[in-house]
């Protein structure tokens, strides 16, 4: 499947491609008009809520639910003896056999792993009845030492089996020589917090059976509804069209809203089993404790450098604490922190060992960039700390090891056996690398913070480099529809999570077939409509399901003209499409025959088919065994109260290189929401936990999110120098560049600012962190003395 496409024209080039164009979801949203999960709801519903542990570890003796059974309006109650048929919830993909004891049941057997572990499921008429009847429900509970510490020696999850289900190993090159060789080793011992993505609308699911045509249907669903369709099939025994999945509006996805977890499988079970729709919406206390965390990573890692500041070799061991429970994603981020971890440098040799350990806490999974915003943390603190142990300047030791443009693409070949290969397919890092110093002034910066330095103020800046990935296969399709009003149809295994996708697809669709994008109507999310669907996750929607938009596309261009050439007596390649009609390349601008007009000609029995299968439409698929790879940089400026220890982040740049962008009004606001995104994680969100495993953070007073006054201004640099030679389009996701580097940056520019390199260690940097950093640092000048 490697093709190696043409190079794709620009925007300017172009009808409305690389246009920045209205969004077409837009206009319900700001009317009040949207679905969401929680504006679902079928006649005679009952509502579930769920009875969640209060320890962290536990064996579970018993439930009472007497007094909760009792409770005019419960119509049932369920606890794991209930649903024991049911297996625990699988991989989404083919994970490794050492996880599958480690999944996750719909209700706790036997044992409670962390604070919200899911024990009973109560179903009632009203939502207040269901959620009275919750808190009526005992569970006999023994406490059990929890484990919190992903770092300490494993110790028993079950018979059999401890807390390290596996260890994860990439390398190449020879590490033990090139640490021989080195004229300096730099060490660092770096943690990235735990926290998520926590989008505006919680999580909801709404479960509904139709008896008569034995169809179960699940709505609220979001991300990826094809494959969490396939492994209901799988856990619930059903054929794969006798379960639909339907996706309404979605505030917000992030990685984490999506995936399929017990609260969508219970939804599904009950309404077959109670014989009527039901309902849950999760509360902002539930999300906090419940949904996917991410992040938690405790790397020691050590460099081996030359005296001119080449990288010799890099050597990373790290702990990566997944909670609970292994979920839909398996090791998937252990495993991508380790293969990004590189990113744009050439570094001779390179080891990393990653330990994937359980804990007593939320199970953790994918929050945007997954693996790379921790990987580029440690990459570029790394950076800055060889470059102070040098006495090199930030900037000119990355342009030393950055991967030149004439080595693109360039490949690592892992050395261990069935581990993919990073394919870099195309860019010039170093070029995009000095726009973004010229965009973002870094030398008159530079001038700018000595000059407020001398003034008593404290501020610094901070870079890094990184390379993103999107566009992972293998296949999505589409199917295009024209119809006899000339409106047409985009029926996509795609999904919409707020990024703008039925407004890319249609301006793909309307390129081709020479159309209004606005008379395009973009279905997605609805696996009875269309039986394959790759979703929306890993920047994988423009990549994937736009490219198959675009073939599909073409194949009806192709099957539009190859009629009206029928019809007109003229051949196929002396006719084009535009404005929604057939014209003659010799007289562009005269209509001879509407796409209307055509389709109406090729209804089923039509003389002109002759045979031929009837309507405008055609199918297309895009198929690939690559990745793409998108790179960028970021820049930052921050200030710091050295009293308070508050950082203000003054200025951001966002470097970033698409490939070919399709809208880049949409790709602006990827960058800017996935940028704040990045600060908070950097300087104010985090999941803590206290000695006996309680989530010291379920609510907005102690999770801490930004808002519009620790907003800086951000600009964003996007640049379309390297198309990949990987797809048709060109194009590279730009979900993720936004937040990838911003925790190592403003890292660096705190560091810069305090004028102590090595201070930051630990994100997020909050200002009792800092504090407590400063004073330790303090502590050590005497003894250094």
């Amino acid at each position: 499947m490697s093709h190696d496409y043409p190079v794709p024209p620009r925007a300017e080039d172009r009808d409305i491609l690389g246009h920045a164009v209205d969004r077409l979801e837009d206009r319900p949203l700001v009317m009040g008009r949207g679905a969401y999960a929680g504006d679902i709801s079928f006649p005679n519903q009952l509502h579930m809520r769920i009875v969640r542990s209060a320890y962290a570890h536990g064996h579970l003796r018993g439930i009472d639910l007497s007094a909760a059974r009792a409770l005019p309006g419960v119509v049932a109650i369920w606890t794991q003896a209930d649903i024991a048929d049911l297996p625990p919830i699988d991989f989404r993909d083919p994970s490794a056999a050492v996880l599958k004891p480690y999944r996750q049941y719909v209700l706790a057997k036997d044992k409670v792993r962390y604070v919200g572990d899911p024990v009973a499921a109560v179903f009632a008429t009203d939502p207040y009845v269901a959620e009275d009847a919750a808190e009526m429900i005992l569970a006999d509970i023994e406490p059990l030492p929890p484990v919190l510490d992903p770092s300490a020696a494993p110790s028993e999850f079950s018979a059999g089996h401890d807390t390290e289900p596996t260890v994860i190993r990439h390398s190449y090159g020879d590490i033990d020589a090139a640490f021989a060789a080195a004229d300096h080793i730099v060490e660092l011992d770096l943690m990235v917090g735990r926290h998520s993505g926590v989008p505006m609308e919680t999580r909801g699911a709404i479960g509904r059976y139709d008896a008569a045509r034995d169809i179960l249907e699940l709505h609220g669903a979001a991300k990826v509804p094809h494959r969490n369709r396939d492994t209901l099939v799988r856990m619930l025994g059903r054929p794969p069209d006798s379960i639909h999945l339907f996706e309404g509006h979605v505030g917000g996805g992030f990685g984490i809203r999506g995936e399929l977890y017990p609260e969508d499988v219970l939804v599904l079970l009950a309404a077959q089993r109670l014989r009527r729709p039901v309902k849950w919406i999760e509360d902002r206390r539930e999300h906090l404790m419940a949904a996917n965390h991410s992040r938690n990573q405790h790397h020691l890692v050590r460099a081996a450098v030359s005296k001119d500041g080449r990288l010799l070799g890099l050597d990373n061991e790290f702990f990566h604490d997944q909670g609970a429970y292994v979920r839909t994603h398996g090791a998937r981020v252990v495993a991508r922190t380790m293969s990004m971890l590189t990113g744009p440098y050439l570094i001779g040799a390179y080891r990393s060992v990653g330990h994937f350990r359980l804990t007593n806490k939320t199970p953790a999974a994918t929050y945007r960039a997954p693996g790379r915003y921790e990987g580029t943390f440690v990459r570029e603190r790394m950076m800055d700390a060889i470059a102070a142990k040098l006495g090199m300047d930030r900037v000119e030791l990355r342009r030393r090891n950055i991967i030149p443009g004439e080595m693109m693409p360039h490949t690592i070949h892992f050395d261990q056996p069935g581990v993919e290969e990073l394919a870099l397919d195309s860019g010039d890092y170093p070029a995009l690398f000095e726009k973004g110093l010229a965009a973002f002034d870094w030398e008159g910066r530079r001038r700018e913070v000595e000059r407020r330095r001398a003034a008593g103020e404290c501020v610094g800046l901070g870079v890094g480099v990184f390379v993103e990935e999107s566009g992972r296969g293998p296949s999505d399709g589409a199917r295009i529809t024209v119809d006899t009003a000339g409106r047409v149809e985009v029926l996509t295994g795609g999904a919409s999570v707020g990024q703008g996708f039925e407004t890319v697809m249609a301006q793909i669709c309307a390129e081709a077939i020479g159309v209004d994008y606005k008379m395009i109507r973009v279905i997605h999310g609805q696996t009875n409509r269309i039986a394959h669907g790759i979703g929306a996750h890993a920047a994988r929607a423009s990549v994937l399901t736009g490219n198959a938009v675009h073939v599909a596309s073409m194949n009806l261009r192709e099957r539009a003209l190859m009629f009206a050439s029928e019809l007109l007596q003229t051949p196929a390649d002396q006719l084009s499409l535009k404005g929604g009609a057939v014209v003659r390349l010799s007289a562009p601008d005269e209509p001879v025959m509407t796409l209307a007009e055509l389709a109406g000609k090729l209804a089923p029995g039509a003389p002109l088919l002759d045979g031929r299968s009837p309507g405008l439409t055609a199918e297309g698929w895009f198929n690939t065994d690559h990745t793409v790879f998108p790179y960028g940089a970021h820049f930052a400026q921050v200030r710091v109260d050295r009293e308070t220890c508050q950082v203000t982040v003054e200025q951001f740049l966002i470097a970033y290189d698409v490939g070919r962008s399709l809208n880049p009004r949409l790709v602006r606001g990827q960058l800017v929401g996935a940028c704040m995104q990045g600060l908070g994680g950097a300087l104010l969100e985090e999941f803590t936990y206290n000695e006996t495993g309680d989530p010291l953070a379920i609510t907005f007073a102690d999770y801490l999110m930004p808002t519009a006054s620790e907003t800086p201004p951000i600009e964003c640099l996007i640049t379309e120098e390297a198309p990949s030679p990987r797809n048709p389009l060109g194009i590279k996701g730009a979900g993720e560049g936004g937040i990838n580097a911003v925790g190592a940056v403003i890292a660096g520019a705190i560091d810069d600012a305090l004028g102590m390199p090595g201070t930051v260690t630990q994100l997020p940097v909050t200002p009792q962190r800092l504090h407590l950093a400063l004073s330790r640092l303090a502590e050590r000048k005497p003894d250094a003395a």
